[in-house]
């Protein structure tokens, strides 16, 4: 019953975006952080979430 409950609310988290930079940091550890990237940095969660808005607001230019 537990593993249906956190299974629930994971989906949550994925539809609301509640756990993007977590997505973010995985997909950054397994593609950029390699040899090809040496000293390269994720975002910080602040930085992540100015971005992922600045993304997700680009081009509207009304507000309803």
């Amino acid at each position: 019953m537990l593993r249906k409950i956190k299974a629930f609310w994971q989906g949550v988290r994925t539809l609301s975006g509640d756990d993007a930079y977590e997505r973010y940091l995985k997909h950054y550890a397994d593609h950029h952080a390699d040899a090809e990237h040496p000293g390269a940095q994720p975002l910080s969660k602040a930085e992540f979430f100015k971005q992922w808005q600045d993304e997700k607001w680009h081009g509207i230019r009304r507000c309803c």
